[in-house]
């Protein structure tokens, strides 16, 4: 399906986590050892917050991350404390721009692995759930699109974690009335430039791999060579769709029907559970 990451933490150079790793999520782009395809060549996004500023800068493009020469050159120039990026396999849609993740609205940005099951049998009522003040905003043919919309239009400003469970409820209720018991398979990953909220579901599991990485503290005591972990702070956080290297202690499996926040007041864990509309 796709890959992706998401970061938190000291502001560094987007370069520093696409490229370097031993399996950054670029080689993920062409080599991807957990997902349902090897290559992720459908497309690419990354989205990133600068300080001081309210909305997220993003770009898109529809050929493979693995050669882009305009990716190069942002992450090696753009330092972020939050961002996202996105390498994406296509389950039906077009490649196309307004199709490739990370989707933005307003303050918001949201990304997504994973796919609505009969998703063109669904879209119709999906799409009339919508905000119809947000209705104007969808600009692809992405289920994933489509649920960001939802989300927002279920009180993503307000809670994020009940407006991620009240979409999903709705899209397991209007599949069941569509004759598909089991529409939902998603990680996804959500953030408003200061807060990210991390989701791993399946309406009927497995769901897609995600990891989050242990405490930066811990991982000093562990690995003191590594650079990279002298120069972040504790609260430097990572959510990926595979490992991005073998660092051992590293990497931390998100369980399945759970979430994860990471925001200055803390981080925690939580189980997931979709919720009616």
């Amino acid at each position: 399906m796709c890959r992706w990451l998401a970061y938190s933490g000291t502001s560094v150079l987007l370069d520093e986590v696409l490229y370097r790793p031993k399996h950054s999520l670029i080689d993920q782009s062409l080599h991807a050892r957990m997902g349902v395809e090897t290559t992720n060549g459908d497309g690419f996004g990354i989205g990133w917050y600068e300080e001081h500023t309210d909305t997220p800068a993003v770009f898109h493009d529809i050929g493979p991350a693995w050669s882009n020469r305009n990716l190069r050159e942002i992450a090696g120039h753009v330092r972020s404390p939050l961002f996202f990026a996105h390498v994406r396999a296509s389950t039906g849609t077009a490649v196309q721009q307004t199709n490739c993740h990370p989707f933005r609205h307003g303050r918001w940005m949201w990304m997504h692995n994973g796919a609505i099951a009969g998703f063109h049998e669904l879209r119709r009522d999906l799409v009339l759930a919508v905000d119809p003040g947000l209705f104007l905003s969808i600009e692809g043919s992405t289920d994933s699109e489509v649920m960001f919309h939802l989300a927002l239009t279920f009180g993503l400003d307000d809670d994020p974690p009940g407006a991620v469970a009240r979409m999903t409820g709705l899209v397991e209720r209007v599949g069941r009335e569509h004759g598909v018991p089991d529409p939902v398979q998603m990680t996804l990953a959500v953030a408003d430039g200061e807060g990210l909220w991390a989701f791993r579901y399946a309406s009927r599991g497995p769901a897609r791999s995600l990891y989050y990485s242990s405490r930066i503290g811990d991982l000093r005591a562990l690995h003191p060579d590594v650079d990279f972990l002298r120069d972040v702070s504790d609260e430097t956080r990572l959510v990926v769709s595979e490992p991005l290297g073998d660092l051992p202690g590293a990497w931390n499996e998100v369980p399945e029907s759970s979430y994860g926040v990471i925001r200055p007041q803390g981080d925690y864990l939580s189980e997931f559970a979709p919720r009616d509309v």
